[in-house]
């Protein structure tokens, strides 16, 4: 593979050495003869940074990310992040489900920077672009230290899963919760299991994920769902939409937001081949709903938005407001912010 767009390197690929994020001599890479990891590939590095910025003309609602890792488990055919594999001259295909880069040094590199006086204590978000509880946290084990990092700075963060093992670190969670605003959102776009098995065969069931949200939410901690990605032809039917809805409510989710499947390049060539292998009466379809672009027409997004939205008020829920966390202590409790100005890291690409 080539590693030039991130490595030391990199000064004649557009980006400066000195914002490189690794080192070339800094990869390793392991395998591990495991039934749950068999045909993984893992490259560790020492990233040389953790905190990245949003581009001002992203979609996103906040404007820092912090990910652990490059690549998922979780398999997920039409996962928007695929493309950033090619920046590695990694497949975004199955080398985006089986080639993952961890970032060993995250939990130490973040606390470091997190210190620094640039750093003015926003917001941070985490899980925007793959998933920081996918399977191969279970090994690694990043998330505790990078929790508890956030939480001693009293720093701000939402996460974004659909990962179990985000329940391992309740008890950091709560912490973190007890002296800053902690916001969690769990990502279930349907309840249909068949469809579950074919799309996201990594990740665990849809009931699975609602348990964390309903355990999430009694220990204090409200609990978002995403239901994403609805899928045209496939999850979008009144009745799946209803069944999701009402799963969402039973498990005391705090909000539910519908966000309708997008093709990007890499995810719609991927999810373009899966859906003419399982479904090959509707590519045509696709074909005519997406001509525009990555994004389903706008008639179409209200219409999914619409009906999730009468079927979560007559369930007694809400949309979510603006991508926010939910407040779970007083504006008092919350670090103060410096008055220097904000640090500058390498850009964190836009994702939704």
């Amino acid at each position: 593979m080539r590693w030039e767009n991130l490595t030391v390197e990199s000064g004649g690929h557009g980006r400066a050495a000195d914002a490189a994020l690794f080192g070339a001599d800094a990869v390793t890479t392991r395998t591990f003869d495991t039934p749950e990891f068999r045909g993984i590939t893992f490259h560790e590095i020492r990233a040389r940074s953790i905190i990245n910025r949003v581009p001002g003309a992203s979609r996103m609602p906040f404007e820092w990310t912090v990910n652990p890792y490059r690549g998922c488990t979780h398999a997920c055919v039409y996962c928007f992040a695929r493309k950033t594999h090619s920046y590695l001259d990694l497949d975004t295909g199955l080398g985006f489900d089986s080639q993952i880069v961890v970032k060993v040094n995250a939990p130490d590199l973040l606390r470091r920077q997190l210190a620094s006086p640039r750093w003015q204590g926003e917001h941070i978000a985490m899980g925007t672009n793959v998933d920081c509880y996918q399977r191969a946290e279970g090994r690694y084990r990043l998330m505790p230290g990078i929790l508890t990092a956030l939480r001693d700075r009293a720093n701000p963060f939402s996460i974004l899963t659909k990962g179990t093992l985000i329940l391992r670190d309740l008890d950091l969670l709560t912490q973190a919760a007890e002296v800053a605003d902690v916001g969690v959102s769990v990502s279930v776009g349907f309840t249909d299991t068949e469809l579950w098995r074919t799309v996201e065969p990594g990740t665990p069931a849809p009931e699975r994920r609602l348990d964390v949200v309903r355990t999430l939410g009694e220990r204090g901690i409200g609990c978002g769902v995403l239901m994403a990605p609805v899928i045209p032809f496939l999850g979008d039917h009144p009745a799946q939409l209803r069944a999701t809805v009402r799963a969402i409510a039973r498990a005391g989710a705090t909000s539910v937001t519908p966000l309708v499947l997008h093709l990007r390049p890499g995810a719609r060539e991927w999810f373009m081949a899966w859906l003419g292998e399982h479904h090959p009466h509707l590519v045509r379809r696709y074909e005519r709903l997406y001509a525009e672009g990555a994004y389903a027409p706008k008639w179409y997004q209200r219409r999914i938005t619409r009906q999730v939205h009468e079927l979560a008020a007559e369930y007694g829920i809400g949309p979510a407001h603006g991508g926010t966390a939910r407040r779970i202590r007083p504006e008092e409790t919350r670090p103060d912010a410096s008055s220097a100005p904000s640090m500058t890291e390498p850009v964190q690409l836009s994702l939704i």
